[in-house]
Parts: structure tokens; sequence; C-alpha cells
């Protein structure tokens, strides 16, 4: 399977519209009660594991700079223990129709 490509003009439009409907803040802090600006969208199962997920809606989030570093371990490349946590909290659809949201 090809390499995620985040320079992709299909993926540029996916992002910039999970941004726009998050308001541009950040959905993880936003469970705190804090209000921080979002500048990256995740795919909470990561597109390099499961690329069966990369351009689903439901497994996109808008996070913040710092939250976004919270969810990778930058060592190992993969997702941190909280990172897991949310991954293990999002449950891929089961039919079809609800996965296309």
């Amino acid at each position: 399977m090809a390499e995620f490509d985040y320079k992709s003009r299909r993926w540029l439009r996916l992002r910039e519209s999970v941004l726009r409907e998050a308001g541009y803040r950040c959905q993880y802090m936003r469970r705190f009660g804090k209000h921080v600006e979002a500048s990256h969208v995740h795919h909470i199962w990561p597109a390099e594991d499961y690329p069966e997920f990369a351009w689903q809606r439901w497994n996109l989030i808008a996070l913040s700079q710092e939250a976004h570093n919270m969810m990778h371990d930058r060592q190992s490349g993969k997702l941190s223990a909280v990172g897991e946590s949310l991954r293990r909290r999002t449950i891929p659809p089961s039919s079809a129709r609800d996965r296309d949201r």
C-alpha cells in the first residue's frame, strides 16, 4: 500500500473541512474547557497502520500542535499512551453509510 500523501489536494481539502467544522478549535483541549486554536488534523486510527480509515471523517480530529504532539511518541513514531487511549475510545462505525460521515 502506498504511503499516505499529506500534500495531496484531496487531503488538504479534507483537512480544511475538518478544521472549519471544528471552528478551528482543538477538540482535545475542548474536553477540558479550554479554547485553543487547532492547526492540525490527526488520524485517530493512524493512516499508516489503518489505510482503510485514512479518508474517513469519523477518524479525524482537529487538534492544536500541543495536543497533536501529545498523541504521538516522536521517538518510536507510534501513538503515545494518550493517542492509544483516544484510539481505543473511537470505535469504527459498523455500516458503510456511517463510515462515510
